[in-house]
């Protein structure tokens, strides 16, 4: 069993509040949860209106698959609107 984390440094320049930005990050992990099949959580940054760390798990039998589909996942956050991808880290275990 091989385990994928990735952490993502996010910005939210749009959001004015923290409740502006709940609901741009609640909306990204909803469409990233459902289209990878993966769990995530915001780990840092959480009275920040205008920044945002995401950690996010994954599980896999065999590391290639893993590689890709995170690879994956992280130009899914360049393509999404309203959010900056500012740094990403991948660890696999």
């Amino acid at each position: 069993m091989v385990v994928g984390i990735l952490t993502l440094e996010l910005a939210t320049l749009e959001a004015r509040s923290l409740k502006d930005k709940r609901s741009v990050i609640l909306s990204l992990k909803k469409r990233l949860g459902n289209k990878f099949n993966v769990s995530i959580a915001e780990v840092a940054y959480l009275d920040m209106p205008k920044r945002c760390r995401l950690a996010v798990a994954m599980v896999s039998r065999e590391a290639r698959p893993l590689h890709s589909q995170l690879d994956k996942l992280v130009d899914a956050v360049r393509a999404m609107p309203r959010i900056t991808l500012i740094d990403y880290e991948r660890d696999i275990v």
